[in-house]
């Protein structure tokens, strides 16, 4: 007669429980050694391993690690112990590495116990601390734990600004301690949603992590949740943009923590915008502007975008020699019943993005991809002259509009760009000549060259007003 489950569960624990009946808990400290000493243990027997397959190992250490196929979690085991064993470890690293509110109260004190008030040359009142009070601080601090220890280095009050005295002010000193205090904090959490712990976070990665984000940013509690995903689309799409230039689906936690673009997402963490809401690309008011922008060209709402909607972008004097570049180049899908390519909203995203931004490195290299007609690398007269017929055309429509030649134009766009090599204009020609953006709408927004020619009549007629260029659909 087989026994159930359920008893043979029971027997089992009832033993175990006999068995260690009278032994005393292992301390975490001890638990620690144990797991570390396993570790090693495995690591070597590893290792022992490899050299009899490898005999060469032993003098040669390798240096290449052939990639591991991707394991499907339903059936490996392995990736979620890997998992778990990360996610343990960065919860150690929260309680024994980082400080928290308590410890930056604990510091300020100590820090103001220590130092001294003296009068700045503007007859203000600062704090003040030499480097004795602060060695005194820093072993007070070691006292309560190994963790203060990389904030209190030396070279760390060397790099602040001292008086005659020596001393150096406590309020700059402590704004940089709160500052390493939130990168590390930073750091941590974004390792969470490192799924294979390589350092970098995919895009399902950067989707996680801003979608948990959301419910801890005040400004955005008025956000439908019907809404979530395109907010999610909208919000990852920037950090990509910027940090993924080549397009390889990931992004360095490294690149995170070091670019601008992640205190403007925390900046909604604020109960109230710093600034003007609409110019944060996180805000709601914006992602729901650039959501309501993909709707209204989406005329026949399919949930796509043909060349036709996209050419009613902004102004409306794109040309159709750009926006067929932007097809040809960029991800686009092919409608099953017309044929015809078509966009969604996160080439979309990536399309505003460089449209918004012409002047930073990558807008710069998203347009160059489309001017680079031959992929050679750079471009001549001929490309040139091919583009700007486009504009011409769309110039042609206006009425009373003076149409420049297209060797003015040349002229002035090698004028502007003073490339290295007669003739032609190569992209980093374009990103060292801090006219790149400028040189790149006039080639393929009619308005924008518009605006260009006329700039000097411009300014003499109005000053501050909001400029009024024609447009060939009024």
């Amino acid at each position: 007669m087989v026994r159930p489950a359920c008893l043979n569960l029971s027997n089992a624990l009832l033993r175990l429980r006999g068995y260690t009946k009278g032994y005393e808990l292992p301390s975490e400290e001890d638990m620690e050694m144990a797991e570390e000493a396993a570790f090693r243990e495995l690591q070597e027997l590893e290792r022992e391993k490899e050299e009899q397959r490898c005999p060469s190992l032993r003098s040669i250490p390798r240096f290449f690690q052939r990639k591991a196929a991707p394991l499907d979690e339903s059936t490996s085991l392995r990736p979620r112990v890997l998992r778990e064993a990360r996610s343990r470890l960065l919860q150690r690293k929260t309680s024994k590495e980082l400080l928290d509110e308590e410890d930056l109260h604990t510091i300020l004190g100590l820090l103001k116990e220590q130092g001294s008030v003296t009068r700045a040359p503007d007859h203000s009142e600062v704090e003040v601390i030499d480097y004795n009070g602060f060695y005194k601080v820093r072993q007070e601090l070691l006292k309560r734990g190994e963790r203060f220890k990389q904030y209190f280095e030396p070279s760390h009050f060397l790099k602040f600004p001292r008086d005659p005295a020596g001393r150096i002010a406590i309020v700059p000193f402590f704004t940089f301690v709160v500052r390493r205090v939130n990168l590390s904090q930073t750091r941590v959490q974004l390792s969470y949603y490192d799924a294979l712990g390589c350092g970098y976070l995919r895009e399902k990665d950067m989707e996680n992590f801003i979608f948990e984000m959301i419910p801890t940013m005040p400004q955005l509690n008025t956000l439908q949740e019907e809404f979530y995903p395109f907010y999610v689309f909208t919000a990852v799409r920037k950090f990509f943009f910027y940090l993924d230039p080549k397009r390889t689906g990931r992004v360095r936690i490294r690149d995170l923590l070091s670019s601008p673009i992640l205190p403007e997402l925390y900046e909604l963490r604020q109960e109230h915008p710093l600034g003007d809401a609409e110019h944060n690309w996180f805000s709601m008011q914006s992602a729901l502007k650039v959501y309501g922008a993909y709707l209204f060209l989406d005329n026949d709402q399919n949930g796509m975008l043909s060349r036709n909607e996209l050419a009613r972008f902004g102004s409306g004097m794109l040309t159709d020699v750009f926006i067929d570049r932007v097809f040809e180049e960029y991800q686009t899908y092919r409608d099953a019943e017309t044929g015809e390519r078509e966009m969604d909203y996160k080439t979309f995203l990536d399309f505003v993005l460089a449209m918004e931004n012409k002047g930073t490195p990558q807008a710069v290299r998203y347009f160059w991809k489309l001017l680079d007609i031959h992929h050679t690398g750079c471009i001549d007269g001929f490309v040139i002259n091919y583009f700007f017929r486009a504009i011409v055309k769309v110039l042609r429509q206006i009425k009373g509009s003076e149409i420049a030649s297209v060797d003015d134009v040349k002229d002035e766009i090698f004028d502007m760009v003073r490339s290295k090599t007669t003739g032609i204009i190569t992209l980093d020609d374009l990103l060292h000549c801090s006219q790149g953006g400028t040189v790149l709408s006039m080639l393929f927004d009619a308005a924008a060259f518009w605006l260009y020619d006329n700039r000097e009549s411009l300014l003499m007629e109005q000053e501050d007003d909001e400029l009024d260029y024609p447009h060939p659909h009024r």
